[in-house]
């Protein structure tokens, strides 16, 4: 095959089975989101390379960054983070605070790619900035598990630490500790080693997390999260929760689905007041998580929580005949004035041909009108999951598929 027909390495085409898939979990979040007060933002593609430079730690290396047709140094969207901070400190005389966002848009990062990594993908934040107590912290991880149940997960986990019982370890420390669910304790020692800390030192920051007991701010959030009603076996403190962001700081927590057959944290959230300060000029706080969509879509099909459906619409109008077109068409722009998603079939093909086009698309319903039915002002309706039809009028039509949408 050409290669200039096939997509980039790390990029993908999503075709509409899968597209119809990530729209219903697009569309689910935004509801559950802005069913906790929180209000959508989007922000540029391409922003400014110096916003970047110095906020995101050791992956700076994952930049796509170019110079534009004005010769200014600018970057893709890495995370909706750094975007978001951006907004607050270009509107914060204009923005009321506490400001509550969420955001849904695609990032881009230059990693090697691989199952489960790639180069373009949606993120799904949700922030809460001009709060500095932990009650931000933990409202923002109670919708963190509220997204998980209202998907329909039986159980999630949070576990959740806090950066200021790192306060005297070296960064590089932290981002080998971040890393030791993947490469074991073993595996942390070497890589602090590799990264010039004394073979003692390093035993003795593994020690001292592995030892760490919840402080004040965490049993804080443990408690509000008990207080919203999610069972003690939903969150959980757990150390070892280093989170590799360099403008981490206080509380900070993972997402995990350990029903899903795998431990990949499918969601991760930190404060990062620093972050905020550093474009704002003000000590404004702000905490909130980034949420994997790819993971959590998966995780979702592992867990049968996505149902089946029409990449067509929910109801396929048939054209009977090149007589009966107009009526057709006039059916389905009546279905449509009440709401219900209408394909109607582009020609005149065998009934046949329109039912098996229905079934390939998933649409549940045919409306079938032939000279008869018109007769009578009357129709067809053919669910294509149980094979039965039944004759209806318009108006039992309607409100038939306005009950079953």
């Amino acid at each position: 095959m050409n290669t200039a027909l096939q997509t980039l390495k790390g990029f993908r085409d999503f075709l509409p089975r899968e597209a119809v898939k990530r729209k219903w979990l697009r569309d689910k979040l935004a509801v559950i989101c802005e069913s906790w007060g929180f209000s959508p933002l989007e922000t540029p593609t391409l922003e400014p390379l110096e916003i970047f430079v110095g906020a995101i730690g050791e992956d700076e290396k994952l930049f796509f960054k170019f110079k534009d047709q004005g010769n200014r140094d600018v970057a893709l969207r890495y995370d909706q983070t750094v975007p978001t901070c951006r907004v607050v400190a270009q509107y914060q005389n204009t923005i009321t605070f506490p400001f509550k966002r969420y955001q849904i848009q695609p990032t881009f990062r230059a990693e090697k790619p691989q199952k489960g990594r790639f180069r373009e993908f949606t993120q799904v934040d949700a922030d809460i900035f001009g709060i500095k107590t932990p009650d931000a912290d933990a409202e923002t991880i109670a919708l963190s598990l509220d997204i998980y149940k209202q998907l329909g997960f039986k159980r999630a986990l949070v576990r959740i630490n806090t950066r200021s019982l790192y306060k005297n370890m070296p960064y590089e420390a932290i981002v080998c500790i971040d890393k030791i669910k993947k490469i074991g304790d073993d595996g942390v020692l070497s890589e602090m080693e590799s990264r010039g800390i004394e073979p003692t030192k390093a035993k003795e920051y593994l020690s001292y997390v592995k030892n760490l007991k919840p402080n004040e701010e965490i049993s804080y959030i443990l408690k509000y999260l008990k207080d919203y009603g999610f069972s003690n076996d939903w969150y959980e403190f757990d150390p070892t929760i280093a989170r590799s962001f360099s403008y981490s700081m206080g509380p900070i927590w993972e997402v995990e689905i350990p029903d899903a057959g795998y431990n990949m944290s499918v969601l991760g959230g930190e404060r990062y007041d620093g972050l905020v300060e550093k474009l704002a000029g003000r000590d404004i706080g702000g905490t909130g998580f980034g949420l994997g969509f790819d993971r959590t879509l998966e995780a979702a099909e592992i867990m049968k929580l996505v149902p089946v459906l029409s990449i067509a619409g929910q109801v396929l109008v048939t054209v009977f005949s090149e007589e009966s077109r107009s009526q057709s068409q006039q059916l389905a722009a009546v279905l449509r004035k009440m709401g219900i998603t209408v394909d109607l079939y582009p020609t005149t093909d065998k009934l046949d041909k329109q039912l098996k086009y229905a079934d390939k698309n998933d649409i549940p319903y045919v409306v079938i009108q032939g000279p008869e039915e018109a007769i009578n002002s009357r129709v067809k309706l053919k669910d294509m999951q149980s094979g039965q039809q039944k004759e209806m009028t318009i108006p039992e039509v309607t409100a038939f598929l306005i009950i079953n949408s």
